[in-house]
């Protein structure tokens, strides 16, 4: 492939430096530069900060490691937990640096892994801040310009903060901070209720931490208010508060300008096959853009979909990005990609909510049943001593087609694949159902939540394989309501 300077004129070139160029080495580009390489594609990937993005170093591996750490000091602080199974453990204790030591040497070894993972394959990895200079040319570093015949835009996102709340990364701080565990606060409010704050909240608490969650105002201080009068009678004073408020697409400095392209509430517009278009409503011509910038599963799975699904949802969107760049047409179903909330318990999801259903339903004039299950069913729950939980199907009786599973319980977040996989390939309840689990597995949950289902055939019969379902604890109810349309803090 012939390498050629860039036009200046604004002109499509004719000969590129590399079949593809993405910028933004997170998990999404990541895993498009893999298939890209794989269908024999000369690819290079540029990042101005270290491989792995947001995901790797700022986001789902080091919070995972740290909830696995609070997780288990949890189980051998719960005394009444371990004398159910005739244990009997010591004061359980943690050192605080050893915790953020194995997050960090995680984050690292996940880090180098994908980085050596590009460099054996061949993926060119250029170092600098990436954007675009017009058709199918980049510019990275200070003045190095580049063509590729097609570009993805990979860059991610970064914390939403608030206006009024200024961030010192002491006492108040967003989840970049909080994942070093530089301290581990007696007293903090968490600023946000999505997953990321929920997370949190397991860490902490594990940690030895009084949360207090809050929506907004000073992050710091408490304000007590009578219940009856309204008047202020006092304030309190936390050690350090989390901002934990979402995040936000990192589109600034992208050189969208060069190509038209207007952003919306700072992402980046694109069509379902994540086609970037510009502010007249065209598609740009080789030029995609998938992750969070483009705001697409953000927008899907409301609270607890951002961040917690990085690693599968990027994958498979870039995946698919590079099927259209290979000239295969694949058009990405945003409702069959899962997502989860790593708390104690899990909870995991994928498709509709019974409300989003109910209205498509009414809208489509047709009828959907809901199917629940229980843990407490569930032999291998039982010998874990993790009975309390519960999955939920929504689907349509006529035509088995499922439009929504969630599951709240021990590993939710592993369960919920077969669900997400039966939707992607449109497989029926009434097929589902006669795959074979072995036992005794937690997958049984979803074995049983397919049996229960109750189908009507054609000819106006019905037919209906029972189990027990128990009922679901009273703190599980309070919390998510899967017996009627959901309710905050969590949707289902």
């Amino acid at each position: 492939m012939s390498v050629v300077a860039a036009s200046d004129n604004g002109s499509t070139p004719s000969k590129f430096d590399y079949d593809l160029v993405i910028i933004g080495a997170g998990v999404g580009g990541h895993g498009a530069a893999l298939h890209a390489v794989e269908k024999g594609l000369k690819t290079a990937i540029i990042e101005g900060d270290v491989v792995g993005g947001t995901c790797v170093n700022r986001g789902c591996v080091p919070s995972k490691a740290l909830l696995a750490v609070s997780g288990r000091l949890r189980e051998l602080q719960n005394e009444h937990h371990m004398k159910s199974f005739g244990l009997q453990v010591a004061a359980a204790a943690y050192d605080r640096q050893g915790v953020a030591d194995y997050a960090n040497n995680l984050t690292t070894k996940i880090r180098n892994n994908l980085t050596n993972s590009l460099k054996a394959l061949g993926v060119d990895i250029l170092t600098g801040f990436g954007s675009v200079m017009g058709p199918q040319k980049v510019k990275y570093g200070k003045d190095n310009v580049i063509t590729a015949r097609d570009i993805i835009i990979a860059t991610g996102s970064v914390p939403f903060v608030p206006k009024g709340i200024e961030v010192d990364g002491k006492t108040v701080i967003t989840s970049d901070h909080a994942l070093k565990l530089e301290s581990v606060p007696d007293w903090i409010v968490i600023v946000g209720s999505g997953d990321i704050g929920l997370e949190f909240s397991d860490v902490y608490t594990a940690l030895g931490s009084e949360i207090t969650p809050a929506t907004d105002g000073k992050p710091v201080t408490i304000d007590l208010i009578d219940a009856k009068t309204k008047e202020h009678k006092d304030t309190l004073e936390v050690d350090a508060a989390l901002i934990a408020t979402s995040r936000a697409p990192f589109t600034t400095g992208l050189g969208l300008e060069n190509i038209k392209v207007e952003t919306q509430r700072g992402f980046i517009p694109v069509n379902e096959r994540t086609q970037v278009i510009d502010k007249d409503g065209k598609l740009v011509p080789h030029l995609y853009c998938i992750g969070d910038a483009n705001g697409k599963m953000m927008l899907a799975h409301a609270v607890s979909a951002q961040g917690i699904s990085e690693l599968v949802i990027n994958d498979f969107i870039s995946l698919t990005v590079v099927e259209q760049v290979t000239g295969k047409d694949h058009v990405l179903n945003h409702l069959s990609i899962p997502a989860a909330c790593f708390t104690y318990p899990e909870i995991s999801m994928v498709g509709l909510t019974e409300p989003q259903a109910k209205e498509k339903a009414e809208k489509e004039g047709f009828q959907i049943n809901v199917a629940k299950t229980s843990f407490k069913a569930n032999t291998k729950a039982l010998a874990e001593n993790e009975g309390e939980g519960i999955a939920k199907m929504i689907y349509r009786p006529d035509t088995g087609e499922i439009l929504g599973v969630h599951i709240f319980g021990l590993h939710a977040a592993d369960l919920i694949h077969e669900a997400s996989n039966a939707m992607a390939l449109g497989t029926q309840v009434q097929d589902i159902k006669f795959a074979v689990h072995a036992h005794p597995t937690l997958s049984e949950v979803l074995d049983e939540l397919f049996k229960s289902a109750k189908m009507t055939l054609a000819i106006g019969l019905s037919y209906e394989v029972r189990c027990n379902v128990q009922p679901v604890t009273k703190f599980f109810l309070e919390q998510v309501d899967f017996l009627s349309p959901a309710k905050e803090p969590i949707a289902v």
